[in-house]
């Protein structure tokens, strides 16, 4: 299985995806025939990671061309799904980048089935085009992780990293995670410390299985263990992936990624974010101010879901029931913080001076 979204083999109107909330005890494909489908798929994070959800959105709208040709009121059934689309999540910026494109590639046409074609093409188009970023941002950043093994002379280069910008949160090579399959290829020897990624723990079930299918080295830490690693030695680099980041290089990620790079800024540690030009916000400059923060369900906090002893999966509650728990979805660590950001086109220093290096056209 190398990709996370793809067409049903017998029925090219069913969209499949890995539901990922039961990984990593159990592999569930599951079917998303609507666009409905799509949009609590995003919401209930059966997909998760930006460029997965914008991937997943655009399909989304090809399925919601086949409905509007059953309907007498096609573009209410299309506007309605753009909509909902949309407020399927707040932060990740891929979702609204991708339906943006799709509804301007979708005005160039009236005939239905004409437009459900190219909604189709189109978020083929994404998922191929993410897969080449992705792969760019491990060309790009495999030189930062050479470089640590020459000044190591070939000993293990350990890598931190935070929640799960691998393969399943993008399509194929992820972004935080690219640098490292591919210097893992090319023999390098690399060890990561997987945060667990409190309280989804997309670290310890995502990531931590992804390495695990690539025969990565890795050992999965409590999220609160980075900054005593860090002061001991025993990380060489950081590399996180990000959800929205603005123009100035202020970066949106998980929670507790801030306090990781505080960490590393203090042990004098290399902090690297890996982002596809997707995920770059140019409307914004202030991340504290101007990007929106998902808080999400107190229940992610209070239970958690395992396998248990008899093989089943099961939830339990972790809090005492009647405390309330708070549950912010992102934080934002600020430019100053970032040793550079890794994207499809090079590495560049974390401001509006460095990106811009890179994306000229971006210039206002």
């Amino acid at each position: 299985m190398n990709r996370t979204v793809w067409l049903k083999p017998d029925n090219s109107q069913i969209v499949q995806v890995i539901d990922q909330r039961y990984l990593p005890h159990e592999v569930i494909i599951r079917d998303l025939a609507t666009w409905q489908d799509v949009e609590v798929a995003i919401k209930d994070m059966i997909v998760r990671g930006a460029p997965l959800i914008g991937a997943t959105a655009a399909y989304g709208v090809y399925l919601a061309c086949l409905e509007a040709q059953k309907s007498e009121q096609p573009e209410k059934i299309l506007e309605l799904a753009f909509a909902r689309l949309r407020e399927s999540r707040p932060t990740a910026v891929n979702l609204f980048w991708a339906l943006d494109r799709m509804k301007a590639t979708l005005s160039e046409v009236t005939d239905l089935p004409t437009k459900t074609t190219l909604a189709l093409n189109t978020a083929h188009a994404i998922v191929e085009e993410d897969v080449e970023v992705c792969r760019l941002i491990g060309v790009h950043g495999l030189p930062i992780v050479q470089a640590i093994s020459e000044r190591k002379k070939g000993e293990v280069v350990n890598i931190l990293t935070h929640c799960n910008a691998g393969r399943l949160g993008c399509i194929e090579w992820g972004t935080a995670t690219s640098p490292i399959y591919q210097a893992h290829k090319l023999g390098i020897p690399v060890h990561v410390w997987v945060d667990e990624t409190r309280p989804r723990n997309q670290g310890a079930s995502l990531t931590a299985w992804e390495l695990s299918q690539a025969g990565i080295p890795h050992t999965v830490i409590v999220d609160n263990a980075g900054g005593h690693l860090m002061q001991h030695g025993f990380v060489d680099m950081v590399i996180v992936g990000t959800d929205r980041t603005t123009r100035t290089g202020d970066v949106a990620n998980k929670i507790g990624t801030y306090l990781k790079a505080l960490a590393a800024k203090d042990n004098n540690i290399p902090f690297y974010v890996a982002l596809p030009s997707t995920t770059l916000d140019w409307t914004i400059r202030d991340g504290l101010t101007e990007i929106p923060i998902e808080e999400r369900s107190q229940n992610e906090v209070k239970y958690i879901m395992g396998k248990a002893q008899d093989g089943s999966m099961q939830t339990v509650l972790l809090t005492p029931e009647n405390s309330p728990a708070s549950n912010y979805g992102f934080d934002v660590t600020p430019a100053r913080l970032i040793t550079g950001l890794v994207t499809e086109r090079g590495v560049c220093e974390a401001s509006e001076k460095g990106l811009l290096g890179l994306f000229p056209e971006k210039k206002l």
